[in-house]
């Protein structure tokens, strides 16, 4: 558990530093899942190192959006005025990532295939 929590932990600094010392306009949890990712992909990071961390996380998912819907909360006003612009963001937002997620499915599945083969 506490390596599967360190592993997670360094790819997030190391997304940080990325985006930081880069000045990507990519948060670092973003670009540390990337890179988590990609080593889980070329066995760097064995998915059992990580398993029961990540288990863990998401069985505790709704106590991380906590702080978010503070944030929320305190920027009503600011809510208010853009919504409109907000609301079309997540629109197309949800599309595009239910779009690419159907694609990183579809492309598992056909690389799965293989193996089986």
């Amino acid at each position: 558990m506490v390596k599967g929590l360190s592993i997670l932990l360094i790819m997030q600094f190391v997304g940080e530093v990325v985006s930081r010392g880069l000045e990507i306009p990519i948060p670092g949890n973003v670009l540390g899942m990337g890179l988590l990712l990609a080593a889980l992909g070329l066995g760097v990071v064995r998915l059992e190192w990580v398993q029961e961390a990540a288990d863990l996380l998401l069985s505790h998912l709704a106590l991380l959006f906590v702080p978010a819907g503070v944030g929320v909360m305190v920027y009503l006003d600011l809510i208010a005025r853009q919504w409109l612009p907000i609301v079309a963001a997540t629109v197309i937002s949800t599309f595009v990532v239910m779009a690419v997620t159907a694609w990183t499915e579809s492309l598992v599945a056909r690389k799965g295939r293989r193996h089986v083969e």
